[in-house]
C-alpha cells in the first residue's frame, strides 16, 4: 500500500490532519485550488499561535469535505431514487400546453396530477360520483385524502400525443406522476 504525504509539511507517516509541524515552517506550495485558499487564510491569521492556525485549517477542510460530500450524496441520492421526463401537457379547449417534468412511478397504479398544480393551471376538473381512496406503499391511507377529481389532458412526449385522465390529489411533491395504468 502507497503511504501517503502530509498536505502540511510534505512528511511522510501521517496526514494533515494530526501534523505536529503545522504552525513551524511555511506553508507548502500546494497544487490545488483549495489547497491555495487554505493557504492564504492560514498566511492571513499568522499573527495566531500554531493551535490557531491549525484549528483554522482543521475547520476549513471539515466545512469543505462536509459541503462536498452533501452535494455528492444529495446527487446520488437523486439519481437513484426520481426517474423523471419532460412532457407536454394540454387542455383540449386550450392552444398552448405547458411543458413540465413529470416523475416516473412504476409502484404507481395510474396518472396523478397535484391539486395545487390542477389549480394553479386551471384544469378544468370533473367531480367523480365516488371517492376513491389512495393507500401508501406501506398500506396506510394517504393524509391527503381521497380522490375526488379528475382531469381531461392531452400528454405529448417525444411526437406521440395521447388523450388520458389524470386524477387529482392533494399534498404531492411533483405536479404530475406517470404510474402504470
Amino acid at each position: 500500500m502507497e503511504e501517503r504525504k502530509c498536505f502540511a509539511c510534505r512528511e511522510f507517516g501521517h496526514m494533515a490532519y494530526s501534523c505536529r509541524n503545522v504552525g513551524k515552517e511555511e506553508p507548502v506550495q500546494m497544487s490545488s485550488n483549495r489547497f491555495e485558499v487554505l493557504k492564504v487564510r492560514v498566511m492571513q491569521r499568522r499573527e495566531g499561535s500554531s493551535k490557531e492556525v491549525a484549528k483554522d485549517r482543521k475547520e476549513i477542510l471539515r466545512k469543505e469535505k462536509a459541503k462536498r460530500g452533501v452535494e455528492k450524496k444529495e446527487k446520488k441520492e437523486k439519481l437513484l431514487r426520481e426517474v423523471t421526463v419532460k412532457i407536454g401537457l394540454k387542455q383540449e379547449e386550450e392552444e398552448e400546453g405547458i411543458v413540465i417534468e413529470a416523475l416516473l412511478d412504476s409502484g404507481a397504479t395510474g396518472l396523478v396530477m397535484s391539486e395545487e398544480f390542477a389549480r394553479r393551471h386551471r384544469f378544468k376538473r370533473t367531480r367523480l360520483e365516488r371517492p376513491v381512496y389512495v393507500r401508501n406503499v406501506n398500506g396506510t391511507l394517504n393524509y391527503a385524502g381521497p380522490i375526488v377529481d379528475t382531469v381531461e389532458v392531452e400528454i405529448f412526449f417525444r411526437g406521440h400525443k395521447e388523450r388520458m385522465s389524470m386524477d387529482v390529489i392533494g399534498g404531492q411533491k411533483w405536479s404530475v406522476i406517470l404510474g402504470m395504468p
